[in-house]
């Protein structure tokens, strides 16, 4: 069974989801996807990967990821 692994960002547009769209296709996730019409712009990642390695992508990209 895969896990579904979600995180407030600070990512706010199209363009940002590009930004950080290298460093979440690295991850070993099944899939991803960020939900700008959330006030929250909750990412979404499934797959067996740790939060941690989720944040430290984004944070590489110049973005934050908090656990919700």
């Amino acid at each position: 069974m895969e896990n579904s692994i979600k995180l407030k960002t600070n990512v706010k547009c199209a363009a940002c989801v590009a930004t950080i769209k290298p460093a979440m296709d690295s991850l070993p996730a099944e899939h991803w996807e960020v939900d700008l019409k959330s006030p929250d712009r909750i990412l979404t990642v499934q797959g067996n990967v740790d939060p941690e390695t989720i944040k430290k992508a984004l944070e590489k990209s110049g973005y934050k990821g908090e656990s919700i």
